[in-house]
């Protein structure tokens, strides 16, 4: 459960999140969100569009970066803005283990109407994915 308002500092940590997706997952997404670009799950396509292979759904990839943020706070409520900016994209290979995400994150701000600017960020292979990654958190007073 996230500190009180007054435990908060800028430069904190948040706890990293290590996360795991996998063509399963995109699949599941896909039905969930009603994107079936055939980039999210068929090799062939994604490689004619220039693409190093399948790769993860933009907004997937966003929303496993606000878990570690939504982890740290306790409650997905809090967590009242989120962006990002899709620096590139997260290829998912099918070979049963899918791709590695590397999610860490640290307070930038403390404002004065209680809420945290929390800056994310989401590595995959070794590479940045998402640039300027960052929440507003509400604390609990």
């Amino acid at each position: 459960m996230l500190r009180a308002h007054a435990e908060v500092a800028e430069g904190d940590e948040l706890p990293p999140l290590h996360a795991t997706v996998t063509r399963t997952d995109l699949v599941r997404y896909a039905g969930a969100s009603g994107d079936f670009n055939p980039i999210h799950w068929n090799e062939r396509v994604a490689r004619e569009v220039g693409l190093p292979g399948v790769i993860a759904h933009g907004m997937l990839t966003m929303a496993m970066a606000t878990r570690l943020v939504t982890a740290w706070a306790g409650d997905p409520a809090a967590v009242v803005e989120c962006g990002v900016r899709f620096t590139r994209p997260v290829v998912v290979p099918d070979e049963g283990v899918g791709a590695e995400l590397e999610i860490t994150g640290s307070v930038t701000q403390r404002r004065d109407d209680g809420t945290v600017a929390v800056a994310i960020t989401a590595r995959s292979a070794g590479q940045t994915v998402l640039g300027r990654a960052t929440a507003t958190v509400a604390l609990r007073c």
